[in-house]
């Protein structure tokens, strides 16, 4: 048995992708996850399973297809790759609300750093499987545009932790 936190793409931001947290919880139990909790409105969510992490994702994938009746990307992390990545924190002298890390499928490519656009005072950092980005005067007024975070899902570190703390819960 495994806990695994999924992060789902675009769900309950700037209006779009609604999916309340209590239908979410609902989904993971019917496709057989044990002890599914959710954190904020975001599409977060910790649970347990026996599925390897191509069959949660597959499995998580497909139950919201059928419930919002389009395709919802889910990033996934284990419990240990999840504490890693806030561990692995390159900017952990930033506000966490302003450090965010972004979740991708497969380790960003050698050049993200160089090919974002429109950086001011933004850090940018690669990590295994994410991009750490410091917005260090604020997500709001920041015009970065990160091409290889496309992808991906952001979460900021207060996020992160709280994702920590339930998983090993």
């Amino acid at each position: 048995m495994s806990t695994w936190v999924a992060l789902l793409h675009a769900v309950n931001v700037g209006g779009t992708g609604k999916l309340a947290m209590a239908d979410l919880r609902r989904l993971c139990d019917e496709a057989g996850f044990r002890d599914a909790r959710t954190y904020i409105a975001s599409g977060n969510v910790v649970f347990d399973s026996d599925l390897d992490a191509a069959d949660v994702v597959a499995t998580l994938e497909a139950a919201l297809l059928r419930h919002a009746g389009k395709p919802i990307r889910v990033g996934l992390r284990s419990a240990d790759e999840l504490a890693a990545v806030l561990a692995a924190n390159p900017f952990a002298d930033g506000a966490p609300s302003r450090v965010l890390a972004i979740f991708l499928p497969a380790p960003p490519p050698a050049d993200a750093i160089e090919t974002a656009k429109h950086r001011c005072d933004e850090r940018i950092a690669l990590g295994r499987r994410e991009i750490y980005v410091d917005y260090a005067n604020g997500i709001g007024t920041s015009k970065l545009v990160v091409p290889a975070a496309k992808a991906g899902t952001a979460r900021n570190m207060n996020t992160v932790a709280k994702l920590v703390d339930m998983a090993r819960g």
